[in-house]
């Protein structure tokens, strides 16, 4: 499955980026293809394009905040969660989605 991924908190420092690294991890050891865009301190970071989203069977938000232009995502089946979910319980997040 193709999967784009947003990851975004308060003060877009750690918790975003280790969340990111999570959602990788685990996507890819449950055999998805995953893109990750990080929207943190330093700005957007690895942008998913539209290419990607075209291409994409789900779109999972991991954020604490609003993300930057999330009508992006409105014509592809998505599924929001907090960062938290993301870092503690990446794997329930796959598993929830009956992916």
């Amino acid at each position: 499955m193709n999967i784009v991924a947003v990851t975004a908190c308060p003060t877009g420092i750690a918790h975003t980026y280790m969340a990111a690294e999570q959602l990788e991890k685990i996507g890819k050891k449950l055999g998805h293809h995953i893109k990750v865009e990080t929207q943190g301190a330093m700005g957007i970071e690895n942008p998913i394009t539209v290419k990607d989203i075209e291409s994409a069977d789900l779109a999972i938000l991991a954020s604490d905040i609003a993300i930057e232009a999330p009508e992006r995502f409105e014509a592809i089946r998505k599924v929001k969660v907090s960062v938290q979910d993301a870092l503690k319980n990446p794997e329930g997040i796959f598993t929830s989605l009956c992916l």
